[in-house]
């Protein structure tokens, strides 16, 4: 007898198994969102470019867009992003179709027995997978698309400044298109190894309902159910050592499972590295001024009772000034000295400026402590002492660049940061060379041209709150974080999904177990050691993986362009995705436990 409309059978098994199938579809949107989202802003991005350049330079293609460096930037940014996306996707999606397909053993069995070939099992169970793109590619991409118009808003209402020009409710036919693609794609390539186990799922098996462990795996344990020993041979108690066996006996659902964990922290960790990379392309800065007032010669000739009026003025928030004197002789031949004052010196700490061991703490007052520009060329370190004027001074901290420099190196330059006091005692200087103001965000026009006519014609007068970043800096770092997030929640409700899915297939096994004397929390405790013996496994995984490519990604996007930024352990970061996943593994565990302690032991062992 041969199958004839055995593919009518697939919106009926959708329906059967809706709750199994909705953490697949989950999966499927969030992947198909995730590219679709990120095309669609680069698309929207280049659109951008592309105005911005007509308006300057009259009409031009789209290749020429293309070839600038943003053009390229943007798309293969999206580029690598849609691959990560597409092995994680693909990675999620396996491991769900693999555990469905582990739980409907019987029911491909009973297909085997009244006729259903090989190729058809593996067929049905493609076109079952193709069968959820119908509901969830379309809302991936619908989502995907709403979330780039609520972005362009938010940057070219919000944010402003160079987004301005920004389209709304631009449709992207490229974000569409790489958004299908991406849900097509993962899906078939994640059902190929599930059809393929189902197809050689032998009638006589397959029909007693149970595949698991065929090489007698369960039968042995079983046999050791009937008084459960405290512990085994290995030091582990039985309950501990059979999670551990449930997880790394199927190796093809080991590697999925562990697989998928890992490429969600990679995932993390790759993305991390585009914060670090918007802090050099746009630097913000506690201390970043939004008026000047500087010298006319460079020289220390502002004088220091100006900054006590204005200070005094309306519309002032903060008021600050440095001193400077280049090429000073010291015995390590000449180096340069700027003064900060106390709220300049505030703000490196805020920033995080400062290398690791640095103790900003000793250089404020009148003191023998300095701090020093750096870059990875610089031979001086934390501790070295520099004679100067008669006086002996220790480095107590070091900054990860300079700041004075247009490209952030040192160029073998030292550059010594004192406090006020401490420069005035060594130069007998007390007049400034620069004054910064920040002004309160309520500020009128009325007060600038007050702070203006306080300063005079002595001076010149820098307005820079134009050349503000902060808006467009705000908004990269949102999106991103906005994309960690939702990789965290993806990570969190895969790992609970595939756990659970994990012991649905088990659930006769585990009915046998507690037949012959498992006792409840046994079973929670094996469930408990199955969960985090992935989370382990793909926590080790993900990280060594995942610190590789975080800094070939770090050198490539900055290293190269920032000469002075250095790859350093993303410990917040590892942090943060450990907890989560630790998180993620103590629930995935509770969730099937509790559901375990609600069936009766013939339920479980009567579970198809």
């Amino acid at each position: 007898m041969q199958m004839k409309s055995y593919l009518s059978l697939i919106p009926i098994s959708a329906k059967v198994h809706r709750r199994q199938n909705r953490m697949t579809l989950l999966c499927i949107v969030f992947a198909v969102f995730l590219v679709t989202a990120v095309f669609s802003m680069a698309d929207m991005g280049v659109r951008m470019e592309q105005m911005r350049l007509t308006e300057r330079h009259g009409s031009l293609t789209f290749q020429y867009v293309m070839d600038s460096a943003m053009g390229q930037s943007l798309f293969l940014a999206a580029a690598a992003l849609f691959v990560l996306i597409l092995i994680a996707g693909v990675l999620m999606i396996s491991g769900s179709i693999n555990s469905n397909v582990a739980q409907r053993t019987k029911f491909f069995g009973m297909m085997r027995c009244i006729g259903m070939s090989r190729a058809q099992i593996i067929r049905f169970v493609r076109l079952e997978a193709l069968n959820w793109c119908r509901t969830a590619v379309p809302a991936g991409v619908a989502l995907g698309i709403v979330t780039t118009w609520i972005l362009c808003a938010v940057l070219r209402f919000l944010v402003g400044e160079e987004f301005s020009q920004i389209p709304l409710f631009g449709i992207s036919l490229i974000g569409i298109i790489s958004g299908i693609v991406m849900g097509v794609a993962a899906v078939l390539i994640a059902a190929r190894a599930p059809a393929k186990r189902a197809s050689k799922v032998a009638p006589v098996t397959a029909a007693s309902g149970n595949q698991e462990n065929p090489g007698g795996g369960e039968r042995g344990m079983n046999s050791r159910m009937v008084r459960i020993p405290r512990e085994n041979k290995g030091g582990f108690q039985i309950e501990t050592a059979l999670g551990i066996h449930h997880a790394v006996s199927a190796k093809k659902n080991l590697v999925l499972m562990t697989g998928s964990f890992a490429l969600s922290i990679i995932l993390f960790l790759s993305f991390s590295v585009l914060i670090d990379f918007v802090d050099c392309l746009m630097p913000q800065s506690a201390a970043a001024s939004d008026i000047d007032i500087a010298s006319s010669d460079g020289m220390n000739t502002i004088e220091s009772g100006l900054l006590g009026t204005i200070r005094g003025m309306d519309g002032v928030k903060q008021v600050y000034g440095r001193r400077n004197m280049a090429d000073v002789p010291a015995d390590r031949g000449t180096l340069d000295l700027v003064s900060y004052d106390e709220f300049d010196l505030d703000c490196l700490k805020k920033d995080g400026a400062l290398k690791w061991g640095s103790d900003i703490t000793k250089v404020y007052g009148d003191s023998r402590y300095v701090l020093a520009t750096w870059d990875p060329e610089s031979t001086w370190k934390i501790g070295d002492r520099i004679r100067t004027g008669g006086e002996e001074l220790e480095i107590a901290g070091l900054l990860k660049n300079d700041p004075f420099s247009s490209d952030g190196l040192t160029g073998g330059k030292m550059t010594l940061i004192t406090s006020g006091e401490t420069f005035t005692r060594l130069t007998g200087v007390k007049d400034y060379s620069l004054l910064m103001i920040q002004i309160n965000t309520d500020a009128q026009e009325e007060d600038i041209q007050a702070i203006r006519s306080a300063v005079g014609e002595n001076y010149v007068f820098h307005d820079r709150r134009d050349q503000s970043t902060t808006g467009t800096y705000t908004a990269f770092v949102f999106c991103v974080y906005g994309f960690l997030v939702i990789i965290t929640l993806v990570t969190v409700l895969n790992i609970i999904n595939s756990v659970s899915m994990s012991v649905s297939a088990r659930i006769r096994q585990y009915g046998a177990m507690r037949a012959v004397g498992m006792e409840e929390w046994q079973i929670r405790k094996m469930i408990a050691a199955e969960a985090f013996t992935y989370a382990v496994l793909g926590c080790a995984a993900g990280c060594a993986a995942g610190l590789l490519l975080s800094k070939a990604l770090y050198d490539t996007l900055i290293t190269a362009h920032f000469k002075y930024a250095v790859w350093s352990l993303p410990v917040g970061e590892m942090v943060i995705i450990l907890a989560v996943v630790g998180f993620a593994a103590a629930a995935a565990a509770y969730a099937p436990a509790k559901r375990m302690r609600e069936i009766s032991v013939t339920e479980t062992i009567n579970e198809l």
